[in-house]
């Protein structure tokens, strides 16, 4: 993950940037040839091109001919994609321009007339990112390129398309092969205003885009506008080192003093603004769940000085035993030096990488009772670099995560095998992939997380007490989903 800065939009019809959007085309036809890295905002034109798009295409559109999500809304322009140019082919001859059209959602006709009043046909082949938020602006009436009102620094954390689908896409547009499923296509077309309102229509909807390949195999989950920065730790911590050679990383190195308070405080810690301000000032305190003093260090290399203000700092500002009882963290992109080490090991302090912070951070995201600091402590008091204790911490929650996940599905199949959706008990030996995940899961453990999963605060499972708990009942409420 990086971050990109964006200051211009490429205009297109409206059309083609829903289309892109949504994973119906990886082109546009373009009055240039495009260079490979080429980067901009989808500014979607009104929708007087509309003569352009096949009929079975029409679907994109209410019977009002605007689109079903409004790009383009009286004097406001709704920005929601960038995109970089991956690749630009030229096509003039009759037979590519067929089979150009299959594979989009232009009529042969139209790009016919365009050839018409040009030597060729210019298409980019376009890799599409999401905008965490859209941004919307005045409408620009002309010209190819727009100027955004601010430069947008965005990451290319949310493709439409992931890496293995688009270069099977774009393999499939430079070779003019022919649509693989076109009843398909026609299917998915029809389904398209049915899925707004009927849940089945649109689960059918979802699975044939993935199956013709207009989505990822694996859906990508848009971050939540207000929980995008997490995607930016760090691309921020990078950004310091980057900037460390220009003697210019003052600012980068706040930005990242400023990320990393937000994802402690987002992780569950109580930070204490007293303590910080100025020379002198410490960078981080947490004074709950339980006191950890912590130092920011931006740049390529983590020297012991780190160590050394740490220990400086936190003695002046707390007592002596209160600064050896709290836990140390220090929290950087660079590497240690081989000073920083020993006296990290001296003084038991930690030493966590920007990027395994922002992997700890994304797993409290995606699941919000995960991270458990009580437990995360022993974790961060090694006394030496830490990330590999942190990435066995992940592994054990998302194994735990994924335990949780494998007993819903096997009580959602036990209950889909009976006529009353209860099941009189839960034995590990009903699904043998317990065993294979935790050789300690025993029937107890097994009846335990059943207990756990059908609590009011998970809502997975539901619960029928019996006379003792070797008589309890559940049945399925809801799946808890995993990335496999």
């Amino acid at each position: 993950m990086s971050l990109v800065n964006i200051d211009r939009a490429i205009r297109l019809p409206a059309p083609d940037v829903e289309a892109l959007i949504q994973g119906r085309m990886i082109a546009a036809i373009v009055w240039r040839t495009f260079n490979p890295g080429e980067q901009y905002a989808l500014y979607p034109t009104d929708n007087s091109n509309m003569s352009l798009i096949k009929p079975k295409q029409m679907s994109l559109f209410s019977e009002s001919g605007q689109l079903e999500l409004p790009l383009v809304v009286l004097d406001k322009v709704s920005i929601k994609a960038w995109a970089r140019c991956e690749f630009c082919q030229t096509l003039n001859d009759p037979e590519s321009l067929e089979a150009l059209s299959l594979l989009t959602v232009w009529k042969t006709e139209a790009l016919q007339q365009i050839l018409q009043q040009r030597p060729f046909i210019f298409v980019a082949y376009l890799r599409v990112y999401l905008l965490p938020q859209p941004l919307e602006m005045p409408v620009h009436p002309s010209g190819n390129f727009v100027s955004l009102p601010k430069s947008l620094t965005v990451t290319d954390a949310t493709p439409v398309l992931s890496e293995s689908i688009f270069a099977k896409r774009r393999q499939k547009l430079e070779k003019l092969e022919p649509p693989e499923h076109p009843e398909l296509e026609e299917l998915q077309s029809a389904l398209v205003h049915l899925s707004t309102t009927n849940p089945k229509a649109k689960q059918l909807d979802a699975e044939i885009k993935m199956f013709l390949g207009w989505s990822s195999d694996k859906p990508v989950k848009p971050i939540k506008p207000d929980l995008a920065w997490i995607k930016t730790i760090a691309a921020l911590g990078n950004r310091s080192i980057e900037l460390e050679e220009k003697k210019s990383n003052y600012q980068a190195g706040t930005d990242f003093e400023n990320i990393t308070r937000q994802s402690l405080e987002f992780l569950g810690f109580k930070i204490e603004n007293a303590y910080k301000g100025g020379a002198g000032g410490l960078d981080l305190f947490c004074s709950k769940p339980y006191p950890l003093v912590g130092e920011c260090k931006a740049g390529r290399l983590i020297p012991s000085r780190t160590a050394e203000e740490l220990i400086k700092l936190g003695g002046m500002h707390l007592s002596r035993d209160k600064f050896l009882e709290s836990t140390k963290l220090v929290i950087g992109p660079g590497n240690p030096s081989v000073d920083m080490l020993k006296a990290a090991q001296e003084w038991k302090v930690s030493i966590i990488n920007a990027m395994t912070l922002q992997k700890l951070v994304e797993l409290k995201a995606k699941y919000p009772g995960a991270v458990n600091l009580v437990e995360l402590k022993p974790y961060l008091e090694m006394g030496r670099q830490i990330d590999d204790r942190i990435k066995d911490y992940i592994e054990k929650v998302e194994r735990e995560i994924r335990l949780r996940s494998q007993i819903i599905q096997a009580v959602k199949q036990l209950c889909s095998d009976s006529d009353f959706p209860t099941v009189v008990e839960i034995k590990v030996q009903y699904n043998a992939r317990f065993a294979a995940t935790d050789s300690k899961l025993t029937n107890e453990s097994v009846k335990d997380l059943t207990i756990e999963l059908s609590s009011p605060l998970t809502g997975y499972l539901g619960r029928i007490k019996g006379d003792n708990s070797q008589s309890d009942r559940f049945y399925f409420l809801r799946d808890l989903p995993i990335d496999d």
